[in-house]
């Protein structure tokens, strides 16, 4: 057996033995437990606390102890584990739709993107097609600013200074980005990017200004070009089964500590978010600032992937209508 193996077969064990009638709501992390960094943590850990003082029996569990991604959504769909915090790709092996959160230069930001979600039933669409599969996407979970470009070898001041770099990628959305730019990209997990970077497997990576920090990555990532791409978001997802089985007591306890947990999110990303460019500087990453020309043409080649990426022209559509119905 090999070691995910042995860690799904484990953390499966663990949850049978604590899922009796729901008696326990358990939440598994996806970052460390700071609430000054991570913003993902502030929204699990706010939650679980909200559930705790309204009489619901809530825990976290760290990340990595009930297994990687994939075990994780197992565990949601089957109903084993109640809460996760996920990444948008979870929701998305299930039903592309939810990929349109990460259209590059579709919302000018977080509140234009949660008034898509909401007044525009782009969350009610999303969850509709993917409860039949068990799961329900409660909330998206911001990050940090708008996700830029980390990379390893040097600056990148335009499109065609990524010729030459191969980019981790985290999912088919994301290589699709990448072929718009015209350069690669290969797909590795999360846990395997510091070797990648580290043997050459991956050049850099997209995402918030943050992560080299939080993660350990400053050793070997050396500039960060903030191209403002789109919103740097996850998502907490839940056993379907579980939420449906509340009572509505219960259920209304869930929803209002949702609500709260992603209110407290959005404050913590105002107020941190002023902070991580310098943070990131700081730690010796190099920080690019595109000029407008240069901006305008990451903008133009990556909207080609608005149609042409990964969602159908349909699914698309959906997206930009709720986009340009709540900017």
């Amino acid at each position: 057996m090999n070691r995910r193996s042995l860690i799904g077969a484990v953390a499966a064990a663990v949850l049978l033995a604590t899922t009796a009638a729901w008696a326990e709501v358990k939440v598994a992390l996806d970052t460390p437990p700071d609430l000054e960094q991570a913003g993902s943590y502030v929204w699990a850990h706010t939650f679980v606390e909200e559930l705790k003082k309204n009489g619901m029996a809530a825990k976290e569990f760290p990340r990595g102890s009930l297994g990687e991604e994939a075990e994780k959504l197992d565990q949601v769909s089957q109903g084993l584990l109640e809460v996760s915090m996920s990444d948008v790709k979870s929701a998305g092996k299930i039903d592309k739709l939810i990929f349109g959160v990460y259209l590059p230069y579709m919302f000018k930001d977080i509140a234009h993107l949660d008034r898509a979600m909401k007044d525009a039933g782009l969350l009610d669409e999303i969850n509709a097609r993917i409860k039949a599969n068990g799961v329900r996407v409660l909330a998206l979970t911001a990050l940090g600013p708008p996700a830029g470009i980390f990379n390893t070898k040097k600056p990148v001041r335009t499109v065609a200074d990524m010729a030459d770099l191969r980019m981790r990628a985290l999912d088919e959305f994301q290589i699709a980005l990448f072929e718009a730019w015209g350069t690669t990209g290969t797909i590795v997990t999360w846990s395997e990017v510091p070797n990648a970077l580290q043997t050459g497997v991956a050049d850099g990576y997209i995402n918030a200004v943050f992560v080299p920090l939080m993660f350990g990555h400053t050793d070997f990532i050396k500039y960060f070009t903030d191209a403002r791409l789109a919103q740097s978001v996850r998502i907490a997802i839940a056993s379907n089964d579980w939420y449906e089985g509340l009572s509505a007591k219960d259920r209304a306890i869930v929803d209002k500590a949702v609500a709260t947990a992603t209110r407290a999110n959005r404050e913590w990303l105002a107020e941190r978010e002023k902070k991580m460019l310098a943070d990131a500087k700081a730690a010796g990453i190099a920080i690019v600032e595109l000029t407008p020309e240069a901006r305008e043409e990451f903008v133009t080649r990556s909207r080609k992937i608005w149609t042409e990426g990964v969602l159908t022209p349909a699914q698309a559509k959906i997206w930009i209508d709720a986009a340009d119905k709540t900017r």
